[in-house]
């Protein structure tokens, strides 16, 4: 990210010379409890008694909600919650659409919500789809709070989508009190991911028609590979037994990459940097790349995300390799992509710390 220096963070482990399975979910936790075990007992021993909240910062697609989810494996149990804004905002507006759900929904914003429109203003801009940007944050924070207290007091909070603005990152340095949440330690978690990361993971991916699986043809490809003669482009097949084989499609508008999305980029990096100068509240700093000139130091070779290159020989059959995925970051350093496990173990880590300074 151009102005705020990430740091490196070192994965590599003097005489760990073996090498994990990065895809599996066997391999994973074989990977965390190698490279983060002590942490991660840690983390476990603190959520037997405390909770804390965590506030997830990040670009579109920089990798929030699998973070946190490969986290919460990790520790095991169920002492985590993941809160997408966006999701309650997504299910508040199915949930209007039924007569019985939308009044008990009602009924409870008319005990609850305080702002500055009605609350019958409030669920029309909820219903007008197209605007939902314009929901106001008192009625963001009623939706939240009522999410809260479907999960309860018990269990940590990771919040996905708030602060979502720029007049919300105030709010969100009193979001425990403002919830009636109990004073748990907070933090901001901030994710470097570069554009061009971005923009690559866009114009590669595909969805299956059936399943809605997402893989990547360049970057996370199924084992099912074929070749178009009519558009000369390889494509998917879904391996998910259930589907068939069927042909994973892109979805419209993914040729342009990061393009339609360039405002919602420019406010999640304002966004970023303005919680990244804040005061009083601690900061894990997450990112995805490493300089190639410092990957041998810091990073063992299978931590570094691959990139799959197909070839169809004379025979029709089609081939793959694989090299390390090179790209350039935001202020134009080449670097490697790091697959989603090393930054859970900087993530674990610097979890850890965070929660000891409390």
């Amino acid at each position: 990210m151009k102005d705020i220096e990430f740091p490196i963070f070192k994965t590599k482990v003097s005489g760990l010379d073996k090498k994990f399975d990065l895809v599996s979910p066997e391999g994973i936790q074989e990977y965390f409890e190698a490279k983060a075990g002590k942490e991660l007992q840690e983390l476990r021993d603190y959520l037997e008694k405390k909770t804390f909240i965590a506030y997830l910062l990040g670009k579109k697609n920089a990798g929030k909600g699998t973070y946190t989810k490969m986290l919460s494996k990790a520790i095991g149990g169920d002492k985590i919650a993941h809160i997408s804004v966006g999701d309650l905002v997504r299910d508040a507006y199915i949930e209007v659409k039924d007569e019985d759900n939308r009044k008990s929904l009602e009924e409870w914003l008319r005990k609850n919500y305080r702002g500055f429109i009605s609350v019958e203003q409030a669920m029309e801009a909820l219903v007008n789809k197209d605007q939902s940007t314009l929901l106001p944050t008192e009625f963001i924070l009623a939706l939240v709070k009522r999410k809260i207290e479907l999960i309860g007091n018990k269990k940590s909070l990771f919040i996905d989508g708030f602060p979502r603005k720029l007049d919300q990152i105030s709010y969100s340095l009193f979001f425990r009190e403002l919830v009636n949440y109990r004073q748990d330690p907070d933090v901001f978690v901030l994710i470097d991911l570069p554009e061009s990361v971005i923009d690559e993971r866009i114009k590669y991916r595909v969805i299956c028609p059936k399943c809605q699986t997402s893989r990547s043809v360049k970057l996370l490809p199924t084992n099912r590979v074929g070749f178009d003669d009519e558009s000369q482009e390889f494509f998917l097949e879904c391996d998910n037994s259930e589907c068939d084989g069927v042909r994973m499609i892109k979805k419209e508008g993914d040729e342009l990459g990061i393009a339609p999305i360039r405002q919602r980029l420019d406010m999640d990096e304002s966004l970023i940097k303005q919680a990244f100068s804040l005061y009083g509240i601690n900061k894990v700093l997450l990112r995805n790349t490493i300089p190639v000139d410092k990957a041998d130091e810091y990073v063992d070779d299978y931590e570094l995300t691959p990139e799959f290159i197909f070839k169809k020989e004379d025979d029709g059959k089609i081939t793959s390799s694989e090299k390390s995925w090179k790209i350039k970051d935001d202020n134009g350093v080449l670097s490697y992509s790091l697959m989603a496990p090393p930054v859970v173990v900087s993530f674990i880590k610097q979890l850890v710390e965070a929660l000891e300074e409390e």
